[in-house]
This record gives C-alpha cells, sequence and structure tokens, in this order.
C-alpha cells in the first residue's frame, strides 16, 4: 500500500498495536514457518470461485475480523469442517496463537490475512461470503476516538457488498455504547435487518459459542455481553 492510499484511509483503518511481547526465538521461527503456508496474497486476483482459497471441500465461507487470541475461530473451523474461515488479525502475537492452534488441530479450512482488514474487504469478490464475524471489537470509548470504531458507514458498505443475499454479519460487545451505535449504524444503512424478536435473542451466546478471554475478563469486572445478528437485505 503506498503512502497515499495509506492516508486515503486514515479514518477508516487499523488502528492500535502489531506487536505485543516480543515474541519467543522458536515462536517467531514458527510463525515464519506457517504465516506463509495460510496467508492471502493480495496481490494476485481473488480466485474463481473463492472457495478454492482452501484445500477441502467448502460449503460456506466465513470471515473473522480482529480474531484476538484465536480461541473463537480455531473452535468454529474444528466444529464446522465444512465451513472455511478467512480470519484477520494485525497484531503478530495473536496470529501466532491462531496459526499454532491451527496447526496443532491440522484445520485445512483456515486462511489469514495480517493487515488491515479494510484491504481485504476491498479485495474480496461481490457477494463471495455467508457469514462476517467481529467479536469484541476495539470499543474506542472516548467520543473524539469514535470515528476509528470498526462499524462505521463505510465499512458497514464494504459488508453488504462482500456478503451473500441473506448473509450475516455478528457482532459481540460487553460495551453498550458500542451495541447502540450498532444497532443505529446498521439501521440507518438500511441494508441490514437486526434478527431479533426479544431480548433474550440478543442476551443469550450465539448457537455453540466458546467463551473467550475477553468475555471472561468483562464477566469478572461486572459487563454482560449482546450477541447481535443482521442480516443483509
Amino acid at each position: 500500500m503506498t503512502d497515499m492510499e495509506r492516508r486515503g484511509r486514515a479514518t477508516e483503518a487499523f488502528f492500535g498495536r502489531r506487536k505485543g511481547k516480543a515474541l519467543r526465538e522458536h515462536q517467531a521461527e514458527r510463525l515464519n514457518t506457517l504465516l506463509p503456508a495460510f496467508l492471502i496474497d493480495l496481490s494476485a486476483a481473488p480466485p474463481e470461485p473463492l472457495k478454492t482459497l482452501f484445500p477441502v471441500p467448502t460449503d460456506r465461507l466465513r470471515l473473522e475480523i480482529g480474531f484476538g487470541g484465536g480461541e473463537h475461530l480455531i473452535h468454529r473451523a474444528v466444529e464446522m469442517p465444512s465451513t472455511s474461515f478467512i480470519g484477520v488479525e494485525p497484531f503478530i502475537n495473536s496470529m501466532q496463537k491462531l496459526l499454532t492452534s491451527v496447526d496443532k488441530a491440522g484445520a485445512k479450512n483456515v486462511r489469514v490475512y495480517n493487515d488491515d482488514a479494510t484491504q481485504l474487504l476491498d479485495w474480496l469478490p461481490d457477494a463471495s461470503i455467508d457469514q462476517i464475524d467481529l467479536l469484541y471489537p476495539d470499543p474506542w470509548p472516548k467520543r473524539k476516538h469514535w470515528k476509528r470504531r470498526f462499524v462505521s458507514k463505510t465499512n458497514l458498505d464494504r459488508f453488504h457488498r462482500v456478503l451473500k443475499p441473506d448473509g450475516l454479519f455478528c457482532i459481540a460487545s460487553d460495551i453498550d455504547t458500542y451495541v447502540n451505535w450498532t444497532l443505529l449504524k446498521c439501521r440507518d444503512h438500511g441494508g441490514f435487518e437486526w434478527l431479533a424478536q426479544n431480548a433474550a435473542d440478543w442476551l443469550t451466546p450465539y448457537e455453540g459459542w466458546p467463551s473467550t478471554r475477553y468475555e471472561a475478563k468483562a464477566r469478572r469486572e461486572g459487563r454482560s455481553s449482546a450477541y447481535l445478528t443482521f442480516k443483509r437485505v
């Protein structure tokens, strides 16, 4: 990406750290070995059909943006072998954790991208993804930083383009203001229908949901989570 392109994405792209605690030598070596085998190359055109990114039969495609420690993604990949998953995470330490788990599980239905998710979204073909998961995104709680929240008109446009008709956008958050923000943004966008019929629908975790360390921390600190599901219309 050129400097001009990066400036053009200044209000919609990745914000935050890319590195944490330095990886141990063996962890860094393992990451360098595994990443090329799973990394999506955006310099090449998307394959047609997109599911041929994966060396296994694929019925559905899911995209998880910001997979953190990777607990949810690897759980789903093992649980749903006929669904293939694309995970996006710029944080090196998280990428190392996920790929170690993928390698240990022998999961062939995973591909990753290690930079700004908007780049991947713009690369994906129209109507190519069955479900997008955005789980515990950075809430950017200060009002002056709200423009950094990943749920925005621009990114909802991206979601709407890459999702198949009736495809799902799922977001989990423990921050009330972000939950309300998402509901308003999706309502105003007009291309997403919130599927909740009653409170239990958004207070109950998704079917087969594995609790993550972020969720456990929120509960320890007295915060409950909301699980919102929207359908592309």
